[in-house]
């Protein structure tokens, strides 16, 4: 355990919405020991926080940094950014569960969001994730999510047809021992293939497993432009029927044409609420999202992975039913309508891409791309595509500033970078900026909520939503992971340089071990993957407190 710390003169910001207050914080065994002003020091290690904020680790409600804690375990733009706990596992996309003959399937369904997967990137299980990360160590806590897509895939490939019931007893009974060896939850990526191939039998079998193991279920749901409203009822009828606790991914209306949504979907989310489903939402503070680029295309076309639509791509028949839909606004069979359409190609920025050949397009719109190679944009897409292997990664500026401020500003939001770190790449600046942004220029200069608030959306509603209930909060007894920084916290990412770090966050402790010290890291790797509270009747490894870290 590391030594006793005691943290003095800070304006503290506990985590809840309070106001700050001034006083002393003393760590000790990895815990919140003592607060109150004028503590002694009693032999601890005094920091001089000299009137700066202290409040609970930020926890990061949405990542997709699976990989990245494997291949880079210090996590240094996340500790920049005071996080002290990222959830991964979104959209469907987890490293686990896989057995042989879904290894390749689950690598290529990876690689599709975040590039090249080594097989040794993936895993049986949760708990073998869990002994990789904690045998190289790692600076930050994780908590890790059960992809819909890895299961999906490990029972039944990539087919697009109902499951039958031997099939979904048995992605029930592998979720299971999942949820019961540590992960926090089930993601549903309704876009995402084969996660967009599961119908209601499916997905209602799931959630119960989720209830019954007191955990949480997030969607990425099947539509964020003009079927917003249906899609969150979709979702909100499977947590009603489950009892399951609920957390809707990046709420956000995409598109012009679909701009002004988001109060109507706020109003269904606290209909149901009152109606007692226990859900709420994440969003990023950005105008742009990023994803695969393969989600210009309609999911129907992913039948079989990746691995079967490189060849159709070669089809001139094929290619001219595909072209109808990506830029004649025909809707595909679910009657979605393609993203180009509703933002246009001068608004799909190229942000990633596999192969080294492609490497000049990064940072280029699609259509930029296509007048720099000869081509037009459809065209550069299936380039794109079939030499990348489906690998390409994409930012889209498809959003509204009032809409995202009504998700932003609302009770029921936490906040979640949802970045997509792939080194080398050109990525979305959320991944390096979104904590600063918040507590900084939209509290001071957007002026959307107070600081206090801020700090709220950053730690306790997230910790609340995921059961991590010794976090999130500045209190005795509960986790040292905490967060100092100046009034002055801001980030520096953006578009055209989306790695720059942030400034003013500059001490940062993960179970009362500093990771960050005066603005830059230590090199110590006190994390752990946490597993949430689990139900009453529920049998498994965990801690005698639910938030605790796997032993």
């Amino acid at each position: 355990m590391p030594d006793p710390v005691l943290i003095r003169d800070a304006r503290i910001i506990d985590g809840t919405g309070a106001p700050w207050f001034r006083g002393d914080v003393l760590l000790r065994d990895g815990r919140v020991a003592a607060m109150g002003a004028g503590l002694p020091a009693g032999g601890a290690t005094v920091v001089e926080a000299g009137g700066r904020f202290l409040a609970p680790g930020f926890i990061d409600a949405h990542a997709h940094d699976d990989l990245i804690f494997l291949r880079e375990p210090d996590r240094p733009e996340k500790a920049r950014q005071g996080v002290t706990s990222v959830v991964v596992g979104n959209c469907s996309f987890s490293l686990y569960p896989k057995n042989p003959g879904s290894e390749e399937a689950l690598r290529a369904h990876f690689a599709g969001l975040l590039g090249p997967t080594a097989a040794a990137e993936t895993f049986r299980g949760v708990a073998q994730y869990r002994e990789r990360l904690e045998a190289q160590g790692i600076a930050i806590n994780l908590v890790s999510l059960v992809g819909h897509g890895a299961l999906r895939l490990a029972v039944m490939g990539g087919a697009r047809r109902t499951a039958t019931a031997e099939e979904i007893a048995a992605m029930s009974a592998l979720l299971e021992t999942q949820l019961r060896d540590g992960a926090i939850g089930l993601s549903l990526g309704l876009v995402y293939p084969p996660s967009a191939f599961a119908e209601d039998a499916e997905l209602l079998a799931l959630a119960h497993t989720v209830a019954r193991c007191g955990k949480v279920l997030t969607a990425h749901v099947r539509s964020y432009e003009a079927k917003l409203v249906e899609a969150i009822e979709e979702f909100l009828a499977l947590l009603r029927a489950s009892g399951a606790r609920g957390l809707l991914s990046h709420l956000q209306a995409a598109g012009r044409p679909n701009w002004g949504s988001i109060p109507r979907a706020l109003a269904r989310l606290e209909q149901a609420r009152a109606e007692g489903v226990d859900v709420s939402f994440d969003m990023y503070p950005y105008l742009a999202g990023s994803t695969s680029l393969l989600q210009l295309l309609p999911p129907a076309v992913l039948d079989g992975g990746i691995a079967a639509l490189l060849p159709r791509l070669r089809d001139e028949a094929f290619l001219g039913e595909l072209r109808r839909y990506v830029e004649g606004g025909e809707p595909d069979a679910a009657g979605a309508i393609s993203k180009v359409v509703l933002i246009g190609w001068e608004n799909v920025r190229i942000s990633a891409v596999a192969t080294e050949a492609l490497k000049h397009l990064e940072g280029r719109s699609v259509a930029e791309a296509a007048a720099l190679e000869g081509t037009e944009p459809f065209a550069m897409m299936v380039q794109l595509i079939l030499r990348d292997e489906g690998q390409t990664g994409v930012v889209l500026f498809q959003l509204d500033e009032n809409d995202l401020r009504a998700a932003f500003t609302h009770p029921l939001h936490m906040v979640g970078s949802d970045g997509l770190p792939r080194p080398g790449t050109r990525p979305h600046p959320r991944a390096f900026g979104t904590f600063p942004r918040v507590a900084g220029r939209l509290v001071r200069e957007s002026g959307w909520f107070t600081l206090e608030d801020a700090v709220r959306r950053m730690t306790s509603v997230a910790a609340q939503r995921f059961g991590l209930d010794d976090r999130g909060l500045l209190r005795p007894g509960m986790a040292a992971d905490l967060v100092m920084f100046d009034a002055a916290v801001t980030d520096h990412a953006s578009f055209d340089d989306p790695t720059a770090l942030p400034g003013g966050i500059v001490d940062v402790w993960v179970r009362g071990e500093r990771i960050l010290e005066g603005g830059a890291p230590t090199g110590a790797r006190p994390g752990r993957l946490l597993a949430g509270g689990m139900a009453p009747d529920a049998e498994g490894p965990q801690t005698g407190r639910s938030g605790g870290a796997m032993p």
